[in-house]
């Protein structure tokens, strides 16, 4: 027999010997930080299961199932899990708790089988993203000497991580305008409509929306916000004096208060003593 023969046996032993998950897809799966993930295993139904091997990077646990109703023997070993996984019957999917940014990445579940020696392989690849806050947006402006101004709106959310989106809408005219990207750049004349715009930015977990912006006023009025910022701080420096004055009177009537029953208390002492002193011994 030739050398080709023997491969092709050689080849077809290790296909019913060896693991049959070797062509396994991976599964996405998405977490939110700080909060829990379940990677799904599937076991076939009719198969006895000697042990299964959780891995990331590096062995993560092993959980050997009991027999005869008594419960599966688990060794977590990555320190970095420790706490914060278990396994869920019956098929002893993996549960993560208080996810981190750590975790993710792949992850492998390697189903080894107590009938003919067959193992099974179940592929994961974890994305971990956070809830996202309030965009904020800046505006630069230029008023060119035909009285036209340009503007370029520029939309940034702060931890926002891999694979957000921004989408701009403008309000105003007949229908709302999207423009796809963080930059949003525009022109805007005197007599023309009195456009807002707002940035929306979202990841595969949430999304969220900015405050409107009412760009014309950026142009029409170039000290629209410092004006803005300046009525802003007199308003809180007016509140701040009320409040002092509302803390003054309160202190001066608690002291007041106070005082008054002691300063009674004193008067009555002091009318006593003097009659007292009038009414001293008759001499002989």
């Amino acid at each position: 027999m030739g050398a080709l023969p023997w491969l092709l046996l050689f080849l077809l032993l290790q296909g019913a010997t060896g693991n049959s998950g070797d062509d396994a897809d991976t599964e996405e799966v998405v977490a939110i930080l700080q909060e829990s993930i379940s990677l799904p295993l599937e076991i076939p139904p009719d198969e006895e299961v000697e042990n299964i091997i959780w891995s990331s990077q590096r062995r993560l646990a092993t959980v050997t199932p009991g027999k005869e109703g008594q419960p599966a023997t688990i060794t977590v070993i990555d320190p970095h899990y420790q706490g914060r996984v278990s396994f869920l019957e019956p098929s002893y999917s993996l549960y993560i708790s208080n996810v981190s940014w750590k975790d993710a990445g792949c992850y492998e579940a390697e189903v080894n089988m107590r009938t003919a020696q067959l193992s099974t392989t179940q592929l994961y690849n974890l994305r971990v993203y956070q809830r996202l806050l309030k965009p904020r947006i800046t505006v630069n402006f230029e008023i060119s000497g035909e009285g036209s101004c340009n503007m370029s709106l520029t939309c940034f959310v702060e931890r926002g991580g891999m694979d957000v989106t921004y989408s701009w809408l403008s309000w105003g005219d007949s229908a709302g305008t999207a423009h796809e990207g963080p930059i949003l750049r525009t022109s805007w004349r005197p007599g023309d409509s009195a456009l807002s715009y707002t940035c929306r930015v979202s990841n595969p977990i949430s999304n969220t929306s900015s405050h409107p912006i009412p760009a014309g006023s950026f142009c029409a009025d170039p000290g629209y916000p410092e004006k803005s910022s300046t009525v802003f701080c007199l308003l809180a420096k007016g509140l701040l004096l009320l409040l002092l004055l509302v803390i003054l009177v309160v202190s001066l009537w608690v002291i007041r208060v106070y005082k008054m029953p002691r300063m009674r208390y004193l008067k009555r002492n002091r009318m006593r003593l003097r009659k007292r002193g009038k009414a001293g011994p008759i001499p002989a």
